[in-house]
C-alpha cells in the first residue's frame, strides 16, 4: 500500500483540471487493497452511513497509546479507492495521533472534497468518524 504522501505526491503530477485522470487513479489505488476474508465483511465491521457497502477491520495492539491498523474493503470501485486512501492517511499510528488527524485539509489538497457526490461525501464522513472512534475506543480500553 501507497503512503499518504505517496498518493498527495502522485495527485500532484495528475492534471487538476481534468479530474477523471484523478478518479482513475483512485480507483487503482483500491484495487491494490488486499480482499477482506468473508467473515470479515459482516455487519460488525460495516460502516454505517455509506451508500456503498464499506466495510473495516480494526486491529490495535497493546499499551498506553496502542498503534490501530486498519484493513477496508467496499463493494464499489470509487470508494475502494477513498477507503484506500482513508487507510493510508490513518491506518499504523497511534491512537492519539488518529484521533487527532483531520482529513479535511488532505482531502483539500487532494481535490476529493468538490468532485464526490454528497452520499460519496457522507460515506467518506462516516469512515472517517468511524476510524476516529475506533481509535477514541483504543485509547480508553489502554488507560
Amino acid at each position: 500500500m501507497k503512503t499518504i504522501q505517496e498518493i498527495r505526491d502522485d495527485f500532484a503530477f495528475l492534471d487538476a483540471d481534468s479530474f477523471d485522470d484523478r478518479y482513475r487513479y483512485v480507483i487503482e489505488l483500491g484495487e491494490d487493497l488486499p480482499q477482506l476474508a468473508p467473515d470479515e465483511q459482516s455487519s460488525q465491521n460495516k460502516v454505517s452511513g455509506c451508500v456503498s457497502q464499506v466495510w473495516l477491520v480494526t486491529e490495535r495492539e497493546s499499551g498506553a497509546d496502542p498503534v490501530v491498523r486498519f484493513r477496508g474493503q467496499s463493494d464499489a470501485h470509487i470508494v475502494r479507492g477513498l477507503v484506500a486512501i482513508m487507510l493510508a492517511l490513518y491506518s499504523g499510528k497511534h491512537a492519539s495521533e488518529i484521533v487527532a488527524t483531520d482529513a479535511e485539509p488532505i482531502l483539500r489538497e487532494l481535490g476529493l472534497n468538490e468532485h464526490l457526490t454528497p452520499q460519496r461525501a457522507n460515506g467518506l464522513r462516516s469512515m472517517i468518524r468511524r476510524i476516529k472512534h475506533d481509535a477514541q475506543e483504543a485509547l480508553e480500553v489502554a488507560a
